[in-house]
């Protein structure tokens, strides 16, 4: 495979000295009669037998680590095009201006993204005749080892648990329920070393966690709580505490969604799965810290027994959350799980959640929307998503927004007082259940709202369905962290 920037000369390529006399000859002219721009993405068959792919993509002086990552995609996206199962790649086609310094990660980058371009959700779909198009071996021809055959390992390892993350949120409603995403991280537990406990109904009660118990109250399928302990860091060592929402379909509850609203909504579990697949990153990565992930996960339905608008709710620490809509239950089920993540005296919580359409009007569908209480973590994080194409953008966390989430007969209300700013609405409201009360210490804590990066926006090279956002984000920050 050739990736070939505007000005390059074909002939210059690393592979080009492997050919034989009549197939350099033939590129040659190739280059010389179809000059290769930008969106070419060449299929040819050489005098001697042999297929390659001649793929633009651009100016050089234009070309970066954004763009990198999308040629990376887009050559494996061109193979399954062409039925090309096996390929080889240059590394250094893939060296930009901003990523040279640090080409062990460009080298796992690279992995992760070849995984996830030769993903395709299928399934419940009958198979071909001829078979799936999906590439089976990508070799990377590297000049100077330097730790880079480790760091590609490490990025199959990455790729291969995003897609894990993938096919859990693709997953339809009817087959995906809490029970089952219980099962599927108790799993993950028993294959990676990690230790899964699953809170049923009645230790939910116990723990008087009325938020989760509210929401799922309108379900025949029980609400569950997943608790997964990855502790291989030091002894005594403070955790991070992963929160992940899992509503495994949510329609909106009494505050039934619109028919152009529901369709998508089995992926509104997208936070618990990546926070499943995360931690078996980690664990197969064997990463030396503690990290702890929370799941709640509920369906939210409409029936005779459903929470109501109007219903007070209370959670596990005894505030009351005043339902404005039963449509705003993601911010509900992750109070008390947000409550709960204080017992382990965490270093930092991260929560994940699909949380709010407003995110996806304010940052489109290129950034998934964050809010932190720490400046430095946050820089942190815009910085890692940039590295390795999961891409965040910091939105207000100010006092002043406390206001709008006021209750009227209960602490505080499921929505703001108006139709703006709904993102920062329920990253309000969640604040309330993570910041210190009654001498408490403050813990650090970061909130991603990843509804503009549940599914693809187009020529990302991704499949339809899930993206698997950001299991990419977080694993390559705690691993930093």
């Amino acid at each position: 495979m050739f990736l070939v920037k505007d000005e390059d000369r074909i002939d210059r390529h690393e592979f080009f000295k492997f050919l034989s006399a009549d197939d350099k000859k033939y590129l040659i002219n190739f280059q010389k009669n179809f000059p290769v721009k930008k969106e070419h993405s060449h299929p040819l068959v050489l005098p001697s037998g042999l297929k390659v792919l001649v793929i633009g993509i651009g100016e050089k002086t234009k070309f970066n680590n954004r763009r990198a990552i999308i040629a990376a995609r887009r050559v494996v996206s061109v193979a399954r095009r062409e039925r090309i199962r096996d390929l080889a790649v240059n590394f250094n086609d893939f060296l930009a201006k901003d990523n040279r310094e640090n080409q062990k990660l460009l080298a796992e980058v690279l992995a992760t993204n070849f995984q996830m371009a030769n993903y395709e959700f299928v399934k419940y779909k009958t198979p071909q005749a001829e078979g799936w198009s999906f590439v089976q071996t990508i070799e990377v021809l590297v000049l100077k080892q330097n730790g880079l055959a480790e760091a590609l390992g490490a990025g199959e390892v990455i790729g291969e648990e995003i897609n894990n993350a993938r096919n859990l949120s693709n997953t339809p409603g009817s087959d995906m329920t809490p029970q089952v995403l219980a099962s599927e991280a108790m799993e993950v537990g028993r294959k990676w070393g990690v230790k899964v406990t699953v809170l049923d109904e009645n230790a939910l009660a116990e723990l008087k966690m009325g938020g989760i118990l509210g929401v799922g109250r309108g379900s025949s399928e029980r609400p569950k709580f997943i608790v997964m302990e990855y502790l291989k860091g030091p002894r005594g060592e403070k955790p991070v505490v992963l929160v992940g929402k899992g509503v495994t379909f949510d329609t909106g509850g009494l505050n039934l969604k619109p028919d152009n609203s529901i369709y998508e909504m089995h992926m509104d579990m997208s936070g618990g799965s990546v926070v499943i697949h995360t931690i078996a990153t980690l664990a197969r990565l064997k990463v030396k810290k503690n990290i702890v992930g929370l799941v709640p996960a509920v369906e939210n339905m409409p029936s005779g027994s459903s929470y109501h608008p109007g219903d007070l709710l209370t959670t596990i620490n005894g505030k009351t959350i005043e339902v404005l809509n039963t449509d705003a239950e993601g911010r509900i089920i992750l109070a008390d799980a947000l409550e709960y993540a204080k017992k382990y005296r965490p270093r930092l919580v991260v929560d994940v959640a699909t949380l709010t359409g407003s995110a996806m009007s304010a940052l489109g569908q290129r950034a998934s929307a964050i809010f932190s209480t720490s400046e430095k973590i946050q820089e942190c994080l815009v910085a890692t998503g940039e590295s390795v194409g999961d891409f965040v953008w910091p939105l207000p966390l100010w006092e002043e927004y406390e206001e709008d989430i006021k209750g009227t007969f209960g602490d505080v209300a499921n929505m703001g007082k108006n139709r703006y700013g709904g993102a920062i609405s329920g990253a309000i409201f969640l604040w309330q259940f993570i910041k210190p009360n009654n001498g408490e210490m403050a813990i650090p804590w970061v909130h991603i709202d990843m509804a503009p990066r549940m599914t693809p926006t187009e020529n990302e090279f991704l499949s339809k369905g899930s993206t698997g956002a950001p299991v990419g984000l977080l694993t390559e920050f705690l691993k930093r962290f």
